[in-house]
Formats: C-alpha cells, sequence, structure tokens
C-alpha cells in the first residue's frame, strides 16, 4: 500500500468513526481498531524490505546474527506495542496502555542484556 493509500484510508476511517461518536461510541473504536489492523497488516510489507536490508548490512560488517535477531525482536516489540497502546488509549483505557508499554520496555530490557554482557566483556578484553 502507498502512503497516499494509507492516508485516504486513514482520513475516511476517521470520518466514519467520527459519525458514531454521540450515538454508538463503541462503533467508533471497532472501526477505529478494525482501520487499525488493515493499517498494520499493509506495513508488514515494508517491514520485510527493512529486515533485508538489516541483514545485507550486517553482513557487510560481519556481525553475528544474534544480534540481528535480537534487534528485529526489540523492533517488533516496539511496533506491537505501540500498536495495542494507542488502541487502549483511544478506547479510554489509559491504564492498560500505560501496562503494555511498562511491559514493553521491561521485555526490551530483558531482550538487551545478552547484547550488554558481550559488550562489556569486549571492553573488559580490550583493556586487559
Amino acid at each position: 500500500m502507498s502512503m497516499i493509500q494509507i492516508g485516504i484510508l486513514g482520513v475516511a476511517g476517521t470520518l466514519l468513526a467520527v459519525q458514531f461518536k454521540n450515538g454508538k461510541s463503541e462503533y467508533g473504536i471497532y472501526i477505529s481498531v478494525a482501520l487499525s489492523l488493515v493499517i498494520f497488516f499493509g506495513i508488514l510489507g515494508r517491514l520485510e524490505i527493512m529486515i533485508d536490508a538489516v541483514k545485507t548490512i550486517a553482513g557487510y560488517i560481519n556481525m553475528d546474527t544474534a544480534y540481528l535477531g535480537t534487534l528485529i525482536k526489540m523492533l517488533g516489540i516496539t511496533y506491537i506495542a505501540e500498536f495495542a497502546s494507542d488502541i487502549c488509549k483511544d478506547a479510554g483505557y489509559q491504564t492498560i496502555a500505560l501496562q503494555i508499554e511498562v511491559f514493553a520496555k521491561l521485555a526490551i530490557l530483558v531482550l538487551s542484556m545478552p547484547v550488554l554482557i558481550a559488550l562489556l566483556n569486549t571492553i573488559r578484553d580490550f583493556l586487559s
């Protein structure tokens, strides 16, 4: 999907959801969730291109594939958490949105620990 298509889809969906805001507000939430899912799945094709580019870059700099996998997992956690958090905020559940964001930050922290340990070992070996 092109950016123009996404923009038109987003504006049309928003205008449709606004029509339901005064009467049956839950329909507006359903429309926004469905629209968000359509846009999210449209993004997935673009993410595959990005992953291929990162793999190419990793081949140039002789990077360990475990670090590349960790980086892609962190990217996925970030996108999914942002997506879920925004849907919860739009529905009026800010507390749940904040809990999703905190969980995502902790998940990224856990994933980054092996990378941090490897970096500290490299620095220790360099200084020895």
